[in-house]
């Protein structure tokens, strides 16, 4: 039995050890994710507290022929989107635009300029709603449908979104490097 299966059948008998370090095992990378969603880490520590509690309660159901990681994930983002539908300072962010898109060039020009940690700091400068739906398709795989059901949008919405978050982020990769260097993104 992986260690993974041991601590959530110990975390099922309420074992408190068992829940600390199911918490300390996943929190980081869950911190992560959360912190993609919110505008703070202030915030993102909040969703994950919130996201580690319906772990907690909600562990009977998860089966363990599924990757754990992966059904704590889906969870923390679910709470992330609801935290930003609770939140005033949310609900303008998570505003959507249902406008036609105008076309637009996706060609991958700006592909291999910039690494991992500088294109996560350049979708936390997206507008909210362009960030949200960006993270959910490009980074958790989410479908189109399956976000326009979570945000409670049009399917088209979601692909507009998205298209435009993509364009605005490729914008911004082709500026000059030293722009990027200077933090110069669409401001």
């Amino acid at each position: 039995m992986s260690l993974e299966l041991q601590l959530v059948k110990d975390c099922l008998k309420q074992k408190r050890q068992a829940q600390e370090e199911l918490y300390n095992l996943f929190a980081g990378n869950m911190l992560g994710v959360c912190f993609r969603y919110t505008k703070s880490m202030f915030d993102a520590e909040e969703v994950l507290q919130l996201g580690f509690i319906k772990v907690f309660h909600f562990l009977h159901q998860y089966r363990s022929d599924g990757d754990l990681g992966a059904w704590i994930r889906r969870i923390m983002v679910n709470t992330a989107i609801n935290y930003m539908k609770r939140k005033p300072g949310y609900q303008m962010e998570l505003s959507f635009d249902d406008n036609p898109l105008h076309p637009v060039d996706m060609n991958n020009e700006a592909e291999g300029l910039v690494n991992f940690k500088e294109l996560l700091s350049l979708i936390r400068q997206l507008p909210g709603g362009y960030q949200t739906i960006f993270n959910l398709h490009a980074i958790e795989g989410y479908s189109h449908v399956e976000i326009a059901r979570l945000l409670g949008i049009h399917e088209g919405t979601s692909r507009s979104q998205y298209a435009r978050a993509r364009a605005l982020l490729i914008s911004w990769l082709k500026k000059p490097l030293t722009n990027q260097k200077q933090g110069v993104y669409g401001e």
